[in-house]
Protein backbone atom coordinates (compact mmCIF):
# COMPACT_ATOMS: atom_id res chain seq x y z
CA UNK A 1 0.00 0.00 0.00
CA UNK A 2 1.21 3.20 -1.09
CA UNK A 3 1.42 6.16 1.73
CA UNK A 4 0.96 9.86 0.71
CA UNK A 5 1.99 11.48 -2.51
CA UNK A 6 1.99 8.19 -3.88
CA UNK A 7 4.99 6.85 -2.42
CA UNK A 8 5.38 3.55 -1.14
CA UNK A 9 6.13 2.90 2.88
CA UNK A 10 9.50 3.47 4.05
CA UNK A 11 11.21 0.02 3.84
CA UNK A 12 14.70 -0.30 6.52
CA UNK A 13 17.97 -0.94 4.94
CA UNK A 14 18.01 -4.32 6.57
CA UNK A 15 14.41 -5.44 5.07
CA UNK A 16 15.71 -4.09 1.67
CA UNK A 17 19.56 -6.68 2.04
CA UNK A 18 16.95 -9.49 2.82
CA UNK A 19 14.79 -8.58 -0.07
CA UNK A 20 17.81 -8.29 -2.17
CA UNK A 21 19.61 -11.33 -1.11
CA UNK A 22 16.41 -13.42 -2.00
CA UNK A 23 16.24 -11.80 -5.25
CA UNK A 24 20.04 -12.19 -6.15
CA UNK A 25 19.04 -15.90 -5.31
CA UNK A 26 16.46 -16.49 -7.80
CA UNK A 27 18.56 -14.67 -10.28
CA UNK A 28 21.16 -17.23 -10.09
CA UNK A 29 18.69 -20.12 -10.33
CA UNK A 30 17.60 -18.56 -13.62
CA UNK A 31 21.25 -19.16 -14.57
CA UNK A 32 21.93 -14.90 -14.35
CA UNK A 33 25.41 -14.00 -13.52
CA UNK A 34 25.17 -11.75 -10.73
CA UNK A 35 27.35 -9.14 -9.85
CA UNK A 36 26.37 -7.27 -6.77
CA UNK A 37 28.10 -3.82 -5.78
CA UNK A 38 30.32 -4.45 -2.38
CA UNK A 39 31.57 -1.76 -0.50
CA UNK A 40 33.54 -2.23 2.30
CA UNK A 41 34.00 0.69 4.93
CA UNK A 42 32.46 4.52 3.88
CA UNK A 43 35.30 4.77 1.10
CA UNK A 44 33.12 4.20 -2.14
CA UNK A 45 36.32 4.24 -4.44
CA UNK A 46 39.99 3.97 -3.40
CA UNK A 47 42.18 3.70 -6.54
CA UNK A 48 42.72 6.68 -9.21
CA UNK A 49 39.71 5.93 -11.47
CA UNK A 50 37.12 5.17 -9.25
CA UNK A 51 37.72 8.04 -7.33
CA UNK A 52 38.40 10.23 -10.76
CA UNK A 53 34.38 8.86 -11.91
CA UNK A 54 33.09 10.16 -8.58
CA UNK A 55 34.94 13.05 -8.42
CA UNK A 56 33.71 13.84 -11.89
CA UNK A 57 30.04 13.33 -11.04
CA UNK A 58 29.89 15.99 -7.85
CA UNK A 59 30.78 18.40 -9.92
CA UNK A 60 27.72 18.75 -11.66
CA UNK A 61 24.56 20.17 -10.44
CA UNK A 62 22.43 18.16 -12.32
CA UNK A 63 22.99 15.21 -9.96
CA UNK A 64 23.59 17.16 -6.54
CA UNK A 65 20.49 16.93 -4.73
CA UNK A 66 19.93 12.69 -5.07
CA UNK A 67 23.39 11.83 -4.91
CA UNK A 68 24.09 11.94 -1.17
CA UNK A 69 21.11 9.04 -0.73
CA UNK A 70 22.35 7.43 -4.07
CA UNK A 71 26.10 7.71 -2.14
CA UNK A 72 23.82 5.98 1.14
CA UNK A 73 22.10 3.18 -0.84
CA UNK A 74 25.27 2.01 -2.72
CA UNK A 75 27.36 1.71 0.67
CA UNK A 76 24.12 -0.29 2.26
CA UNK A 77 24.50 -3.04 -0.36
CA UNK A 78 21.45 -2.11 -1.88
CA UNK A 79 22.83 -2.32 -5.68
CA UNK A 80 22.28 -5.81 -6.32
CA UNK A 81 23.53 -6.56 -9.76
CA UNK A 82 25.68 -4.56 -12.13
CA UNK A 83 26.42 -5.01 -15.51
CA UNK A 84 28.20 -2.72 -17.66
CA UNK A 85 29.06 -3.32 -21.19
CA UNK A 86 29.32 -0.91 -24.67
CA UNK A 87 27.51 2.23 -24.21
CA UNK A 88 24.65 0.65 -21.76
CA UNK A 89 24.60 0.19 -18.13
CA UNK A 90 21.90 -2.60 -16.55
CA UNK A 91 21.59 -2.84 -13.09
CA UNK A 92 19.13 -3.85 -10.27
CA UNK A 93 19.11 -1.84 -6.60
CA UNK A 94 17.09 -3.00 -3.99
CA UNK A 95 14.60 -0.06 -2.53
CA UNK A 96 11.20 -0.34 -1.55
CA UNK A 97 11.36 -3.26 -4.14
CA UNK A 98 13.33 -4.08 -6.46
CA UNK A 99 13.97 -1.74 -9.23
CA UNK A 100 15.62 -2.20 -12.48
CA UNK A 101 18.05 0.57 -13.71
CA UNK A 102 19.45 1.24 -16.88
CA UNK A 103 21.79 4.07 -18.67
CA UNK A 104 23.18 4.83 -21.75
CA UNK A 105 26.15 6.69 -22.34
CA UNK A 106 26.62 8.83 -25.35
CA UNK A 107 29.91 6.96 -26.68
CA UNK A 108 32.71 9.22 -27.50
CA UNK A 109 32.95 10.47 -30.75
CA UNK A 110 36.08 9.93 -33.02
CA UNK A 111 37.20 13.30 -33.09
CA UNK A 112 37.27 13.95 -29.29
CA UNK A 113 38.88 10.30 -29.09
CA UNK A 114 41.81 11.24 -31.58
CA UNK A 115 41.83 14.53 -29.65
CA UNK A 116 42.45 12.67 -26.03
CA UNK A 117 44.86 10.05 -27.73
CA UNK A 118 46.89 13.13 -29.41
CA UNK A 119 47.41 15.33 -25.84
CA UNK A 120 48.36 12.15 -23.89
CA UNK A 121 50.47 10.59 -27.03
CA UNK A 122 53.82 9.90 -25.20
CA UNK A 123 52.61 10.88 -22.01
CA UNK A 124 51.96 6.83 -21.15
CA UNK A 125 54.55 4.42 -21.07
CA UNK A 126 52.60 1.19 -20.51
CA UNK A 127 48.76 -0.31 -20.25
CA UNK A 128 49.82 -1.15 -16.65
CA UNK A 129 50.58 2.60 -15.95
CA UNK A 130 47.36 3.92 -17.39
CA UNK A 131 45.05 1.04 -15.83
CA UNK A 132 46.70 2.03 -12.67
CA UNK A 133 46.47 5.36 -12.68
CA UNK A 134 49.91 6.42 -12.23
CA UNK A 135 49.74 8.98 -14.93
CA UNK A 136 51.16 12.34 -15.19
CA UNK A 137 48.89 15.40 -13.72
CA UNK A 138 48.83 16.45 -17.09
CA UNK A 139 47.26 12.81 -18.44
CA UNK A 140 44.61 12.94 -15.58
CA UNK A 141 43.32 16.46 -16.28
CA UNK A 142 42.95 15.64 -19.73
CA UNK A 143 41.22 12.21 -19.56
CA UNK A 144 39.23 13.64 -16.64
CA UNK A 145 38.38 17.17 -18.22
CA UNK A 146 34.46 18.37 -18.58
CA UNK A 147 32.77 18.10 -22.10
CA UNK A 148 35.88 17.29 -23.86
CA UNK A 149 37.50 13.95 -21.91
CA UNK A 150 36.58 10.42 -21.54
CA UNK A 151 33.70 10.73 -18.69
CA UNK A 152 30.24 11.06 -19.94
CA UNK A 153 28.65 14.77 -18.84
CA UNK A 154 24.94 15.03 -17.51
CA UNK A 155 23.66 15.31 -21.25
CA UNK A 156 25.57 12.59 -22.73
CA UNK A 157 24.09 9.92 -19.76
CA UNK A 158 20.28 8.60 -20.59
CA UNK A 159 18.58 7.49 -17.20
CA UNK A 160 16.03 5.76 -16.82
CA UNK A 161 14.56 3.57 -13.24
CA UNK A 162 11.66 1.34 -12.90
CA UNK A 163 10.65 3.38 -9.36
CA UNK A 164 7.92 6.34 -9.45
CA UNK A 165 10.48 8.99 -8.89
CA UNK A 166 9.67 11.41 -11.58
CA UNK A 167 12.98 12.97 -11.36
CA UNK A 168 15.92 11.79 -13.99
CA UNK A 169 18.13 11.24 -11.55
CA UNK A 170 16.16 8.63 -8.76
CA UNK A 171 18.77 7.67 -5.79
CA UNK A 172 18.78 4.45 -7.46
CA UNK A 173 20.12 6.02 -10.45
CA UNK A 174 22.39 7.69 -8.17
CA UNK A 175 23.54 4.32 -6.56
CA UNK A 176 24.16 2.58 -9.92
CA UNK A 177 26.46 5.76 -10.99
CA UNK A 178 28.69 5.04 -7.48
CA UNK A 179 28.59 1.94 -8.47
CA UNK A 180 30.16 1.67 -10.98
CA UNK A 181 33.20 4.09 -9.92
CA UNK A 182 33.51 1.30 -6.89
CA UNK A 183 33.76 -1.18 -9.97
CA UNK A 184 36.21 0.47 -11.83
CA UNK A 185 38.36 0.13 -8.37
CA UNK A 186 38.59 -3.49 -9.49
CA UNK A 187 38.26 -3.39 -13.69
CA UNK A 188 39.46 0.09 -15.28
CA UNK A 189 39.34 -1.11 -18.38
CA UNK A 190 35.41 -0.96 -18.37
CA UNK A 191 35.92 2.79 -18.78
CA UNK A 192 37.08 1.96 -21.86
CA UNK A 193 34.46 -0.80 -22.75
CA UNK A 194 31.76 1.49 -21.64
CA UNK A 195 32.62 4.18 -24.66
CA UNK A 196 33.70 1.32 -27.05
CA UNK A 197 37.49 2.68 -27.30
CA UNK A 198 40.82 0.40 -27.48
CA UNK A 199 42.75 1.85 -24.26
CA UNK A 200 45.52 0.87 -26.06
CA UNK A 201 45.24 3.49 -28.35
CA UNK A 202 46.53 5.88 -25.87
CA UNK A 203 49.51 4.81 -25.54
CA UNK A 204 51.70 5.55 -28.66
CA UNK A 205 55.46 7.72 -28.89
CA UNK A 206 55.36 10.89 -29.52
CA UNK A 207 56.44 10.24 -33.21
CA UNK A 208 52.58 8.79 -33.28
CA UNK A 209 53.81 5.28 -34.38
CA UNK A 210 51.21 2.35 -33.68
CA UNK A 211 50.36 1.18 -30.24
CA UNK A 212 53.68 -0.83 -28.94
CA UNK A 213 51.34 -3.77 -28.64
CA UNK A 214 50.44 -4.20 -31.80
CA UNK A 215 53.74 -3.59 -33.68
CA UNK A 216 55.51 -6.19 -35.26
CA UNK A 217 59.13 -6.85 -34.80
CA UNK A 218 61.49 -5.92 -37.28
CA UNK A 219 62.55 -8.83 -39.42
CA UNK A 220 65.95 -8.24 -38.26
CA UNK A 221 65.17 -8.37 -34.46
CA UNK A 222 63.25 -11.87 -34.67
CA UNK A 223 65.53 -14.87 -33.65
CA UNK A 224 66.17 -17.42 -36.73
CA UNK A 225 66.10 -21.04 -36.17
CA UNK A 226 69.49 -22.03 -34.80
CA UNK A 227 71.02 -18.42 -34.93
CA UNK A 228 74.23 -18.50 -32.34
CA UNK A 229 72.84 -17.85 -29.34
CA UNK A 230 76.36 -17.38 -27.54
CA UNK A 231 76.92 -14.88 -30.21
CA UNK A 232 72.95 -13.10 -29.64
CA UNK A 233 73.82 -13.11 -25.59
CA UNK A 234 77.01 -12.47 -24.98
CA UNK A 235 77.83 -16.07 -23.89
CA UNK A 236 80.40 -18.38 -23.98
CA UNK A 237 78.91 -21.59 -23.73
CA UNK A 238 81.09 -24.52 -22.35
CA UNK A 239 81.41 -27.45 -24.91
CA UNK A 240 81.73 -30.95 -24.08
CA UNK A 241 80.22 -30.83 -21.11
CA UNK A 242 79.67 -34.48 -19.87
CA UNK A 243 75.61 -35.81 -20.57
CA UNK A 244 75.63 -36.86 -17.19
CA UNK A 245 78.05 -36.93 -14.07
CA UNK A 246 76.90 -38.15 -10.44
CA UNK A 247 76.84 -34.92 -9.24
CA UNK A 248 74.53 -34.18 -11.90
CA UNK A 249 75.54 -30.68 -12.48
CA UNK A 250 74.56 -28.70 -15.51
CA UNK A 251 76.81 -27.22 -18.39
CA UNK A 252 79.07 -23.94 -17.03
CA UNK A 253 78.12 -20.54 -18.45
CA UNK A 254 80.56 -18.00 -18.21
CA UNK A 255 80.08 -14.43 -19.62
CA UNK A 256 82.19 -14.41 -23.01
CA UNK A 257 84.90 -11.50 -23.09
CA UNK A 258 83.91 -9.44 -25.88
CA UNK A 259 84.62 -6.06 -27.22
CA UNK A 260 82.22 -5.37 -29.72
CA UNK A 261 78.97 -5.88 -30.40
CA UNK A 262 77.43 -8.87 -32.22
CA UNK A 263 75.66 -7.62 -35.64
CA UNK A 264 72.33 -9.50 -34.12
CA UNK A 265 72.33 -7.31 -30.77
CA UNK A 266 72.84 -3.79 -32.74
CA UNK A 267 69.60 -1.46 -32.72
CA UNK A 268 68.09 -4.53 -30.31
CA UNK A 269 65.00 -2.87 -27.91
CA UNK A 270 65.96 -2.52 -24.36
CA UNK A 271 63.54 -3.46 -21.98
Amino acid sequence: MYGGWGWKPYVSAAERRRKALKKMESLRKRGHSVSPVVIEGRTIAKTFWGKAWCDHLEQYSDFANRLPRGRTYVRNGSVIDLQIGAGAIGAKVSGSEIYTVALKIVPVDKARWRSICTDCSGSIDSLVELLQGRLSKGVMERICRHETGLFPSPAEIELSCSCPDWADMCKHAAAVLYGVGARLDRQPELLFRLHGVDEKELIANATGKAPLSKQKPARGKVLASGEDLSALFGLELAQNAPAKSESKSKPRVTAAKTTKKSPATKGAKKR
